[in-house]
């Protein structure tokens, strides 16, 4: 009886034991880390830009926008294929787009004048102002 009672014994200090040294474990890893640590805000919410291309010209719309991400859709009415050209500060292009679909192209734009063109040259281009940088979405509700 007495041998069940010193394992028994035995046994609670080595959980005891086992018990503090995970507390003193966590307790380090708590101390750990930076003090500070960086909390930059969220970049603005991206905006839909439109561009229309015909066979006379390149229209977009809004024209005047703050800097930031820009999802731009281009619909091409013409009768032929053409690639749209965004020229300025920030620069692309998309790909051939047949008449009558639509493409995209999705664009970081900085502050600044913009010229946007189409491939074929009897197309007149279309002007785009971008001001500064819109407003950060870090305190937007349901925003990704």
């Amino acid at each position: 009886m007495a041998i069940w009672g010193a394992r028994r014994a035995s046994r609670r200090g080595r959980l005891a034991s086992l018990g503090a040294s995970a507390v003193l474990v966590g307790l380090v890893f708590a101390g750990c880390g930076a003090k500070d640590f960086p909390n930059n805000p969220r970049s603005p919410t991206p905006i839909e830009v439109s561009a229309k291309v015909d066979s006379e010209r390149v229209q977009v719309a809004p024209t005047r926008f703050g800097a930031g991400i820009v999802n731009l859709t281009v619909a091409n009415l013409s009768g032929s294929p053409i690639t749209l050209n965004v020229n300025g500060p920030t620069e692309g292009s998309t790909n051939e787009i047949q008449p009558g679909s639509p493409d995209f192209i999705k664009l970081s734009m900085k502050e600044g004048t913009y010229q946007v063109t189409a491939s074929k040259p009897k197309i007149d281009p279309a002007t785009i102002k971008v001001g500064v940088e819109r407003k950060s979405s870090q305190n937007t509700v349901l925003e990704p």
